[in-house]
């Protein structure tokens, strides 16, 4: 499975830069374990940002997002999306696990 973390500010992208450091700590840490595989910000920036994230249940996924120093300071929200992959870019099979 993989998850479309999309994270909205619930105020100004302003409001949330004292929480940034956390946020780009919390975006690594789960990098390096390989849940995410994907992270940006959107364009415009003061929309939030994207997080694509596989090999967890959707609870696990949700538990990781409240995590998140922009989610727990109450910054920004997320919205979750779980998609089961049926086709995909060869480049990109091993990583969804063959879909």
């Amino acid at each position: 499975m993989l998850h479309l973390l999309c994270l909205t500010y619930t105020g100004s992208e302003a409001d949330a830069e004292l929480y940034v450091a956390g946020h780009v700590a919390f975006l690594e840490r789960h990098h390096r374990a390989g849940t995410f595989l994907l992270s940006g910000q959107t364009v415009p920036s003061g929309d939030g940002g994207v997080i694509v994230a596989r090999g967890a249940d959707r609870e696990a996924i949700e538990r990781i997002a409240a995590e998140d120093p922009l989610v727990a300071s109450g910054a920004a929200v997320y919205t979750v999306t779980t998609v089961d992959p049926a086709r995909a870019h060869p480049d990109l099979a091993g990583l969804l696990g063959g879909a």
